[in-house]
């Protein structure tokens, strides 16, 4: 068997295979409620063979929210939707995880379906985003607010609740997201943190958030559900986060329960970024030998033999892919027949006459 093809367990969750399905935003719902889209969207991952379907960034407040028309969890009908498209994961044979977000300071801002772009304005059905200091991300709103103690404290709460939802909806695994320039990424920069508390400067007070947000979480549902960080291993700029602090923060995770790290970079600053295929591997083989944590490996990973080689150097323990399944949703089939597996029960039953 091929090393994308077998199993791996966390804690109590046995996904079925390492080819894992990215948060890819879809922009799509209506006051946070997933609809027909985000079920068909979500479910034909599934369908296509995939371990583990992550939903997009879903939005533990609704000033979480990226834009107006991202997912949320904040309440009963979100749960509602969620679970629907949960059970039809399920019946897929894959594995649901969802990822909880909070936009920060990148919040309020247009999804670019419209050609519209930049932040949305309070009259325009936006909000002010708050963040750890006043300072804007170029091109967006620029107003956002800085938290005090208290919105701090709350933004955990909100993380554990909507992980309570989540299990209740039936998501097997929680990844929490610290990446891409979004409110926890934001307090671990020095880019975005500005603050001269016990939340700012040196590196133990910018991590105390992520820190928080994670054993909040990890009280808050069974001690079998795997708590997964999304973590952006560098800003690819000086004087940024680093992948050094990135090694550091793993260790602190795994001291914390946190299972697997899903190893990205950028998105916290105007950056140049070298761009090119398995560009982010490198991050991810770092944390997983020096951290002793299992990561996730993305970026521009387009093919099976590539997919393969990643996991059998011992770069990371899973690959998750995004653009590439949005262009063939049955990667994971096709990858299967060029890898050599000869077992079809990855396949629908209704499709198993396709490879007899």
């Amino acid at each position: 068997m091929s090393q994308l093809f077998t199993p791996i367990t966390l804690r109590d969750v046995t996904v079925r295979n390492r080819v894992w399905v990215a948060p890819m935003c879809q922009y799509s719902a209506v006051d946070g409620v997933p609809n027909d889209w985000h079920l068909v969207h979500l479910g034909s991952f599934a369908r296509g063979g995939a371990g583990l379907v992550f939903t997009e960034a879903t939005a533990v407040t609704p000033e979480g929210r990226i834009s107006p028309e991202d997912t949320g969890l904040w309440n009963d009908e979100q749960q509602a939707a969620w679970a629907r498209i949960v059970q039809f994961v399920h019946g897929q044979g894959a594995t649901a995880g969802i990822q909880l977000a909070h936009a920060g300071r990148k919040g309020s801002t247009y999804s670019g379906f419209t050609g519209e772009r930049g932040g949305v304005a309070d009259p325009d059905g936006g909000w002010r985003p708050v963040a750890p200091s006043a300072d804007p991300f170029p091109g967006l709103r620029e107003d956002p607010e800085t938290l005090d103690r208290a919105g701090i404290a709350g933004i955990v709460t909100a993380f554990g609740d909507a992980a309570e939802r989540a299990v209740s909806a039936g998501f097997d695994v929680i990844e929490l997201h610290a990446a891409h320039g979004y409110l926890l990424h934001e307090f671990l920069s020095p880019l975005s943190n500005h603050r001269d508390d016990e939340f700012g400067g040196p590196f133990d007070h910018r991590v105390r958030l992520v820190l928080e947000v994670v054993r909040e979480v990890r009280s808050r549902v069974a001690a079998g559900v795997p708590v997964v960080v999304r973590v952006s291993a560098t800003d690819w700029v000086d004087g940024g986060w680093s992948e050094d602090d990135t090694v550091r923060l793993a260790a602190l995770l795994r001291e914390e329960g946190v299972d697997l790290v899903d190893t990205s970079t950028g998105g916290n600053a105007l950056a140049d970024i070298p761009v090119e295929p398995g560009y982010q591997v490198p991050f991810a083989r770092r944390i997983r030998v020096e951290a002793g944590m299992p990561t996730g490996a993305v970026g521009l990973i387009t093919e099976p033999k590539q997919a393969e080689e990643i996991l059998a150097e011992g770069s990371a323990d899973v690959v998750l892919l995004a653009r590439e399944l949005l262009r063939e949703p049955h990667w994971p089939l096709r990858a299967a027949y060029e890898l050599g597996e000869t077992d079809t029960a990855l396949w629908p039953v209704q499709y198993r006459r396709a490879v007899r």
